[in-house]
């Protein structure tokens, strides 16, 4: 089954919901950066918040989510699109820790809780809209819940979840994102805080194969939830030859020309899928000529 998110409409529209399974979009993280069980527990749980968060934009606008909690996990980065194309990586792959006291994999302590977690969305404007909050959990769920509620001003709880296998391939992943429409009243509110309480993690759920309408239908109850849209999630990245190409080509002739001295070529890697690019020696002659 590919992975998909649903957009929808809870509780007569007091409620705008997403939804997402995301197994194969982390599975694709974690082997492209042969992420361990914490790494990729902190990597999809972000990957998923954050696909569900371009889901919430329109046409060509994009996303950007910069974490950074000062843990031995270092900097996480997530971009994503209105189209369910979503792309990450963590500085330090390699970081893992034995479970916590709750029996899960301790992403708090990999992420850290000294720092922030900031958004920038390009919404075609000149100026890009720039959100920041500070961490207060280094969950994640909990930061991204609390940053829509003192970045965006709009009532919200997250739930993602990774579950990883003992070879540290993905078991399960996916998530929801859950907000109040200003129309809300206090019985809905409650009714939402106790059916939050009260579900089983969501990667439980999705390892056991609900669908994210039915992740939705647990939340909500199935005659409340209007599901308005479905869309697939993919890891997808935009690098390219060319656009490394232009990046030598920006370095100028004196640091191209040092490249063709002392090496003879050149590999440019892409930090968020780990492709590489080789460079040619005549390749870099090439880019030399059309620097300034």
């Amino acid at each position: 089954m590919s992975d998909y998110l649903v957009k929808a409409l809870a509780f007569n529209g007091k409620v705008r919901a997403y939804a997402a399974r995301t197994t194969d979009t982390v599975g694709e993280a974690q082997r492209r950066h042969g992420t361990w069980p914490t790494a990729s527990a902190a990597l999809g749980r972000a990957l998923t918040a954050g696909v569900m968060m371009g889901a919430m934009l329109k046409g060509e606008d994009k996303i950007t989510i910069k974490i950074e909690g000062g843990g031995p996990l270092g900097l996480i980065l997530i971009d994503s699109n209105a189209k369910g194309e979503v792309r990450g990586y963590v500085t330090n792959p390699q970081t893992h820790f034995d479970l916590n006291k709750q029996g899960k994999l301790d992403v708090r302590r990999a992420v850290g809780t000294s720092g922030s977690l900031t958004v920038v969305k390009d919404i075609g404007l000149r100026e890009y809209f720039t959100g920041q909050v500070e961490l207060v959990s280094g969950e994640l769920g909990e930061d991204f819940t609390y940053y829509f509620v003192a970045s965006e001003q709009v009532p919200s709880s997250v739930g993602v979840g990774v579950l990883v296998n003992p070879d540290n391939t993905i078991l399960a992943a996916g998530g929801f994102i859950l907000q109040l429409l200003p129309d809300a009243d206090e019985e809905t509110i409650t009714l939402l805080e106790s059916r939050i309480q009260a579900i089983p993690p969501v990667s439980k759920l999705i390892q056991q194969g609900l669908l994210p309408e039915q992740l939705l239908e647990q939340l909500f109850g199935e005659e409340n939830v209007n599901i308005l849209e479905k869309m697939p999630v993919t890891f997808k990245c935009n690098c390219s030859k060319e656009r490394f190409s232009n990046a030598i080509i920006s370095l100028g002739k004196a640091e191209i020309n040092d490249m063709i001295e002392e090496d003879g070529k050149a590999d440019a890697q892409c930090h968020f899928c780990n492709k590489t690019y080789h460079f040619t020696i005549d390749e870099l002659k090439k880019l030399e000529k059309m620097s300034k």
